[in-house]
């Protein structure tokens, strides 16, 4: 009798044995099946945490048929994802914005398509588009953004300058981006940092303390009076320049460089005394609205003759700045946009790129400035 219990005891624990072998079996089984899809689906593309949310939402076959997609990784990893959006989220373009798929639910809500939803992050930033779909929908939202550079946050003016004015889209976006929608220079951009490709105009200022990188004197060869300075690079290219010229027989000088704040009040004084308010307005640069602040704009005349606009130099340089990286700053079909009368003397270093493209396409520099700078 003491066998068999033995026996009977012995093949109790090989039963239980078994159990736990076969449940450790499926775990294992059930385990490497789910890595093998997470797996699956990191080669795609997708995190781990969404790829772990797509698996247990059952969901990794649509994920799969739709590939690799940006703006469905960020959906399955936020919070604020919303099964009823899926097919939503997986046709509109990723941007990189924290709040992306709640703005995007919200733009949902409202009744945006997902092409609208595709032009409203493309023309905006995080807190432009969080603003935006807190607003209601907007009729005209094709015709103003389909301009590449059209601002989420000017839409309410561009709307208004168009009903004002009756101008198109493309010139609205245009001179509402540039602030021409106001009046000169109130609630001017404060422009603090130096580059070659800064605008400073009526409508961006300098303060009173800035002053640009890297001045140097020039040389007395090429100015028309001692102590003149400008930006280094600035007078690199302008010599080059002036070489070339001379080589084909003209002579250029520099009359005019770059004038600090102080220098700006002092001419400003000087043409208000002489001249009355009217003048000041029309034809002088408030100080801190000068070009010749940054020490990148130069006022070049001709050694040959006293009237530059008159001159061969002056020819010359319409036909060849733009090789040097410099621009015919206020030409006279752009005076509406400069907001400077035509200045034929006046010239500004931007550098060969930007000045190439803008004496290919016929541009002036506040229509590049707009189109590809400002951001």
């Amino acid at each position: 009798m003491k066998k068999i219990k033995k026996i009977r005891l012995k093949s109790k624990y090989v039963i239980l044995l078994k159990f736990f072998l076969f449940i450790f079996c499926l775990f294992l089984g059930v385990l490497i099946f789910y890595f093998k899809q997470i797996h699956d689906l990191e080669k795609l593309g997708y995190s781990k945490k969404a790829s772990n949310n797509i698996l247990f939402s059952f969901n990794k076959d649509y994920v799969v048929s739709i590939g690799s997609n940006k703006t469905l990784n960020r959906a399955f990893e936020d919070d604020n994802y919303c099964a009823d959006y899926l097919d939503n989220y997986s046709k509109i373009n990723y941007v990189s914005q924290p709040n992306l798929i709640k703005n995007i639910n919200k733009l949902l809500k409202i009744g945006y398509s997902n092409n609208d939803i595709n032009i409203i992050l493309s023309h905006g930033n995080d807190e432009s588009v969080s603003k935006f779909a807190e607003r209601e929908k907007i009729k005209y939202l094709e015709e103003f953004f389909s301009v590449s550079y059209a601002k989420l946050d000017n839409y309410d003016r561009y709307v208004t300058y168009s009903d004002n004015t009756g101008e198109d889209e493309k010139i609205t976006v245009l001179l509402v981006n540039l602030d021409l929608d106001k009046d000169d220079y109130t609630d001017a951009n404060a422009v603090n940092k130096f580059s070659y490709d800064m605008l400073v105009n009526k409508h961006n200022s300098l303060d009173s303390t800035f002053v640009p990188d890297d001045l140097v004197s020039i040389p007395s060869v090429y100015a028309s009076e001692e102590n003149f300075q400008c930006n280094k690079v600035a007078l690199e290219a302008f010599k080059k320049m002036y070489n070339a010229a001379l080589n084909d027989g003209f002579q250029l000088i520099i009359n005019s460089a770059y004038r600090s704040y102080d220098d700006q009040v002092e001419l400003n004084d000087y043409y208000l005394k002489e001249y009355g308010q009217n003048y000041v307005n029309k034809y002088v640069a408030f100080p801190g609205y000068s070009e010749h602040q940054t020490g990148l704009a130069f006022d070049v005349g001709s050694r040959n003759s006293n009237v530059f606009a008159s001159s061969k130099e002056y020819g010359w340089m319409q036909e060849n700045a733009y090789k040097y990286g410099f621009i015919y700053r206020f030409t006279k079909k752009d005076e509406f946009i400069t907001g400077f009368r035509n200045e034929p003397w006046h010239y500004r270093y931007v550098g060969c790129d930007i000045a190439t493209y803008i004496h290919d396409n016929d541009i002036s520099f506040e229509e590049y400035y707009a189109m590809f700078l400002d951001k």
